[in-house]
């Protein structure tokens, strides 16, 4: 099935400088690990990535350090929902001019209780104003975060508007009733997991892929997922790699994630720049440094 997006997406953290500007030496590093590791694709910019603890400005130049760092656009799917819908068009503008089609677009989320007319309208509204046909939009539901759902009839509605352009939908609900109706009601579709321990039922039911915060820590074991869930053979190595996915999780959850990925990859890389993170988030807690190593060394390996 020729999905507008599938596979192995990480939704990359995004390393800090002491002053807490962007890193870009380190995200492109960071970048190219993640694809040496198995990910199909990077989802700079994201809820995982910090991205609306960031500037029109420094978002343009995240995206444009992927680039230089050798990140082909192909590989990329940036976040650029932001809750003005004239930000969210520069930014979506600003990634087709360096050849990147897909892009990740949460909706409007400052008002609360709006109705699926305001929110089409606010999605119509871009893509009219963006008026370019490469584009390739991906729905964010993260309800959880944004607090703005985007219900399945919302879904349809628009995936009929504007046919080629709205091609999937991650899904960071955590509801899998909800992505399992998605694929359902849109044979085609492109729906995308946004919880790791999901993707091995979802790829049987005619999921795109995932795009996770995981990832960051494990992608070949999500790989490995992707790559052989539908072959028998292959079996006792993909419930390795899906007990390793769910224990990386389970971490993670239990502290908060930002903050806990950056301190693993301070740890692995010996590198404490990895662990700052922007206000109003706050780095993890020294005092659990060695209680977090301990349960990184525990994790089932593959």
């Amino acid at each position: 099935m020729g999905f507008g997006i599938s596979g192995v997406y990480c939704a990359t953290v995004t390393p800090l400088n002491a002053d807490l500007s962007p890193d870009l030496k380190r995200l492109g590093a960071h970048c190219q690990n993640l694809l040496a590791e198995g990910c199909h694709g990077i989802a700079l910019l994201g809820t995982t990535g910090e991205a609306n603890s960031f500037s029109v400005a420094e978002r343009k130049a995240i995206l444009e350090g992927a680039l230089a760092a050798g990140i082909t656009p192909e590989q990329l799917a940036p976040g650029v929902g932001v809750a003005a819908i004239p930000d969210t068009v520069e930014l979506t503008r600003h990634a087709l001019s360096l050849g990147i089609s897909r892009v990740v677009m949460l909706p409007p989320f400052y008002y609360k209780g709006v109705s699926d007319d305001g929110i089409f309208a606010a999605y119509a509204r871009i893509i009219e104003a963006v008026a370019d046909p490469r584009l390739k939009l991906i729905l964010y539901h993260i309800p959880q975060t944004s607090a703005v759902p985007l219900s399945r009839p919302l879904v349809t509605r628009l995936i009929a508007a504007f046919p080629g352009i709205v091609v999937g939908l991650k899904d960071s609900s955590g509801d899998y009733g909800n992505m399992q109706g998605l694929v359902e009601d849109n044979p085609g579709f492109a729906v995308m997991v946004g919880a790791d321990p999901l993707l091995l039922p979802f790829l049987k039911i005619g999921g795109a892929g995932c795009i996770t915060a995981t990832s960051n820590l494990a992608a070949r074991a999500l790989r490995t997922i992707y790559d052989h869930h539908a072959d028998p053979a292959r079996a006792n190595e993909v419930d390795a790699a899906q007990g390793r996915i769910e224990a990386a999780r389970a971490m993670l959850n239990s502290y908060g994630q930002i903050p806990t990925i950056k301190a693993v990859l301070a740890e692995r890389d010996g590198d404490d720049g990895w662990s700052r993170v922007r206000p109003p988030l706050m780095p993890f807690a020294a005092e659990k440094l060695g209680e977090l190593r301990e349960r990184v060394a525990a994790l089932p390996a593959l």
